[in-house]
């Protein structure tokens, strides 16, 4: 039985994953989507941070205002869960893009994106992909993933981060 390839969606990226790639040199994870979005209140936060993740070689990020209003559920699910602009406007401009793939690090806005049907993945995930997409191999993303820690900013349980080491470890 053959497989379909279905074509890589989108991208909506929110701060974290920008700053977070950059800051452990993987930012370059992402040139393989057909297109990174970064709403503009990102964009400003990322500016303000880690600006070299903006105008990175190899991958064109596109600075975008979301067009249309947000809907009454996202209202509702920012006030609960006290979304910041930036991840609000990173929900939006993925509302707007069918089947489009949010990057967010923040637990609180990937549950939202899960209410509102959003795929949505993290810095982490986007490591572990490198290996299945051949961006690297799996002594280079474990590499990646044991400079966390050390090379980032991303706050990240330390148990959560050793188990994922170790599935990594155990894959063929």
């Amino acid at each position: 039985m053959a497989t379909i390839e279905t074509p890589d969606p989108v991208v909506v990226s929110d701060a974290g994953p920008l700053i977070h790639l950059d800051e452990v040199g993987a930012l370059d994870l992402l040139v393989d989507f057909p297109q990174v979005m970064v709403p503009d209140a990102v964009w400003h936060e990322v500016a303000r941070h880690r600006p070299a993740a903006l105008v990175h070689p190899s991958v064109v990020l596109h600075r975008l205002t979301p067009a249309r209003p947000a809907p009454p559920q996202l209202e509702t699910i920012a006030q609960v869960l006290s979304l910041h602009t930036g991840e609000c406007e990173a929900l939006r401009l993925a509302l707007e893009q069918p089947s489009a793939l949010l990057l967010t690090d923040d637990t609180a806005a990937r549950l939202a994106a899960t209410s509102l049907g959003i795929q949505a993945r993290g810095t982490v995930g986007m490591i572990i992909r490198a290996i299945r997409r051949k961006q690297r191999n799996k002594q280079q993303v474990l590499t990646l993933l044991r400079s966390i820690p050390l090379a980032s900013t991303l706050h990240l349980k330390r148990s959560l981060l050793d188990a994922v080491i170790q599935e990594v470890e155990n894959q063929t």
